[in-house]
């Protein structure tokens, strides 16, 4: 009789191991290091994503699966007597894809429209998950003594997988991560 209660027990563990390996593993995806500053005429922000590689994402990419990013990043005026006003938003959409011929990792960063060569795979991985620089205001449209902040988010963005990979919804629910908003204050 405790055979297959036994069976039944392992039959499950198994199966949410299978199924939810990301919470089996205790990692979750988070922006760290937020930094926001000003340029010579921008407000502009730094920022890491970590531990957002899981190592069926890495067999994917070296298979040829190009992976994307998209970070939200929204800028705000606090008031104190109403809601907080939105000033600036910015989506940053950046994607990882491996030549297997060429033996090269390819970052396009911002849409496509700077792509960074890598012959390492932990290099490339470095600057998928960092923000370097985003610009999100000119300083002109600010004011000076008003409270500001920031609101960092990150997700791995699914649509982009190959259309065979799409109808597979177990794939794709495993690497499927969206991290929590992130706030930096930002001081004019």
């Amino acid at each position: 009789m405790r055979k297959p209660h036994l069976s039944l027990v392992i039959f499950l563990m198994c199966y949410l191991f299978l199924v939810f390996p990301l919470s089996s593993y205790g990692r979750k995806a988070s922006i760290t290091d937020i930094v926001v500053t000003d340029s010579a005429d921008h407000t502009t922000v730094y920022a890491r994503l970590a531990n957002c590689f899981t190592k069926r994402m890495d067999s994917a990419i070296l298979a040829g699966v190009p992976i994307t990013f998209t970070f939200f990043i929204d800028l705000y005026q606090e008031r104190s007597q109403w809601f907080d006003e939105k000033v600036s938003s910015v989506v940053v959409k950046q994607t990882i894809k491996y030549d297997n011929l060429k033996k090269l990792f390819y970052v396009s960063l911002m849409d496509g429209r700077t792509e960074s060569e890598f012959q390492d795979f932990d290099g490339a991985k470095k600057a998928m998950a960092e923000l370097n620089g985003i610009a999100l205001v000119p300083l002109k449209d600010l004011h000076k003594d008003t409270l500001y902040y920031v609101m960092i988010k990150a997700k791995l963005d699914s649509r982009q997988l190959p259309m065979y990979m799409e109808y597979i919804l177990f794939i794709v629910s495993l690497w499927d991560f969206e991290t929590d908003w992130h706030r930096q204050n930002l001081v004019l």
